[in-house]
């Protein structure tokens, strides 16, 4: 069987974060590094794996600051070897933070980071329900490198800005969005609310993705 056409996995003793390709990240471990729960495709060497989310979609042992009973499944991975890890087909970005610098991740787009990587789970935002009561947000400091997934090919904007919040994946420090509803959207014959975040800010960025809900791309 010819397989020269297909892609071949990075070397293990490769570093850093490396894309496989535009939907697989490979992670040489030594030691430990932070996964999303459920995204470990595969792997070589000697890895183990803790952190189990509850059926709520919460943390157990892994949470330094949870303002619901909701958050971010994330996994520990530990030991030595090469990982493999994806999120439902999205399409993977890597980032490095240098030290003290930060950044604020929607909790449905983290996919990995680092273990030097300081992290904090929360939610931002709440209209009483809309949004499911906020948006799980992790805020990710520096140093260390943080991969996030997106449905697409991402755009930077600089606000000010309002977007949705399924297309908001990440922003940068120092910006803190607010919720509000807009009840005069119309979409063809039928009118209804919609709930965007809105970035007031002259300065930093904010991370979109094309996504459409129920849809992948």
């Amino acid at each position: 069987m010819d397989l020269s056409n297909l892609p071949r996995a990075a070397e293990a003793d490769a570093d850093g974060f490396r894309k496989e390709n535009n939907r697989l990240l490979g992670i040489p471990v030594d030691g430990t590094v932070m996964i999303r729960a459920g995204s470990m495709v595969g792997y070589t060497g000697e890895l183990t794996f803790t952190g189990k989310s509850t059926a709520e979609g919460g943390l157990t042992g892994f949470v330094k600051e949870a303002v619901t009973s909701e958050g971010t499944p994330v996994m520990v991975a530990e030991g030595s070897g090469y990982l493999y890890v994806a999120d439902r087909s999205k399409k993977v970005q890597t980032l490095d933070l240098d030290a003290g610098e930060s950044l604020s991740v929607n909790g449905n787009d983290v996919l990995a980071f680092e273990s030097s990587v300081d992290y904090e789970i929360n939610t931002v935002g709440s209209l009483s329900g809309a949004a499911a009561s906020g948006l799980t947000n992790v805020y990710l400091t520096g140093p260390g490198e943080v991969a996030v997934t997106t449905h697409g090919d991402p755009l930077v904007v600089t606000p000010p800005v309002k977007t949705d919040p399924d297309a908001t994946v990440a922003w940068s420090d120092g910006l803190s969005p607010s919720f509000s509803v807009n009840k005069a959207l119309e979409i063809g014959q039928t009118s209804g609310e919609s709930v965007q975040m809105e970035f007031t800010a002259d300065e930093g960025f904010v991370v979109l993705q094309p996504h459409e809900e129920g849809g992948q791309m």
